[in-house]
């Protein structure tokens, strides 16, 4: 055991240890905060640079803490190029995940292809963007689940996004040869109609060994009620049909079946009400519920940062300014407070339902 003597003599030289582990510890403290007041003012789903961060102060602090040892310059050097090479080992064996990631994260925030609460397709993988990290993007299927994927997939296949202006909706019907394409095409597009599609059309996409497919589109300009709209096209396209007395033949009908004459296929009865397209009830505000959530932070934060701008500029300004005009630009930056705290708080509320 050193004697106490020795412990006070050795002092000076851990000197610079301690310091380094209280300026380490200092950036480290300061890092958080800083970070921590960001997600504060523009959103915790805004969380792309602190990993990165954090990783670089880590390894700048390591290597400060190896060269503030009291320890020899030949031990020093060989603990530098340990660290080194484990470091390079590190790189070298998760290049392929963990960095490819990263730069999949850098590619899509530089692209900008989508944002949050925008529908995508990567495959079979349908749902509007929750959120979005550094190393992963996460989507909220039709299911209300959330499907993480690796950004390295997401640059490495084809992405669908859903423009917000809007997008073509559609649905696909199978009908017998004996029933005219000008006594069907009509229908079809007043089944779309009925749904609310705008500018509807009709196309024959294949005639087939026992009947034709036809495909009925339109555009719906509020896309946040696809999933509603898409089912009810199939409920109106069904009904229409069958009260004008047409059979449907999907996927397939070979016409062998014993029938009295002009016996069809159609329901007994008519709907007691005709289908119109869901106003009141919108499962898409269920379904997507994190997604709607993220998309307004990320919107509520950019206009937040959008007036605080222009409330700095205002401020600077007002200095050159006199009479009349630094009394409105007073009054601008009043308001532009006042918008800016309303923001906040809406921004708050809705990130305290999400927890």
């Amino acid at each position: 055991m050193p004697e106490p003597a020795e412990i006070v003599e050795s002092f000076p030289s851990f000197v610079p240890l301690l310091i380094t582990l209280a300026v380490v510890a200092g950036c480290t403290v300061g890092a958080r905060w800083y970070f921590d007041r960001k997600e504060a003012k523009f959103g915790k789903h805004n969380r792309f640079s602190r990993p990165i961060v954090m990783l670089v102060l880590a390894a700048f602090a390591l290597v400060a803490v190896i060269i503030a040892l009291p320890l020899k310059d030949g031990t020093k050097d060989q603990l530098l190029g340990l660290f080194g090479l484990v470091l390079t080992g590190i790189i070298g064996l998760s290049s392929t995940t963990f960095v490819a990631n990263a730069m999949g994260g850098f590619m899509i925030r530089s692209i900008a292809s989508f944002r949050s609460g925008d529908f995508v397709r990567v495959g079979n993988i349908f749902g509007r963007v929750s959120a979005r990290g550094l190393f992963h993007t996460e989507i909220q299927t039709e299911d209300r689940d959330l499907t993480t994927l690796p950004n390295l997939f997401l640059v490495t296949n084809p992405v669908t996004v859903v423009r917000n202006s809007g997008t073509i909706i559609s649905a696909t019907v199978s009908l017998g040869y004996d029933v005219h394409q000008a006594t069907v095409e009509p229908l079809l597009v007043e089944a779309a109609r009925k749904s609310g599609l705008e500018e509807p059309f009709v196309r024959v996409m294949e005639l087939g060994d026992f009947s034709v497919v036809y495909r009925v589109a339109g555009l719906l300009s509020e896309v946040k009620q696809m999933v509603s709209r898409r089912s009810q096209l199939h409920i109106n396209v069904l009904n229409t049909l069958h009260n004008a007395g047409i059979e449907i033949l999907s996927p397939n009908a070979m016409m062998q079946r014993p029938l009295k004459d002009g016996e069809l296929i159609v329901p007994k009865s008519n709907p007691l009400r005709p289908m119109g397209p869901a106003k009141d009830d919108v499962p898409e505000n269920r379904i997507f519920d994190k997604a709607e959530e993220a998309e307004m932070i990320e919107r509520l934060s950019y206009e937040r940062e959008e007036f605080a701008k222009e409330k700095i500029e205002l401020e600077k300004a007002l200095s050159e300014l006199e009479g009349e005009e630094l009394a409105k630009a007073e009054e601008r930056i009043r308001i532009l407070e006042t918008d800016i705290e309303r923001l906040d708080a809406h921004r708050d509320a809705l990130q305290g339902d999400g927890e």
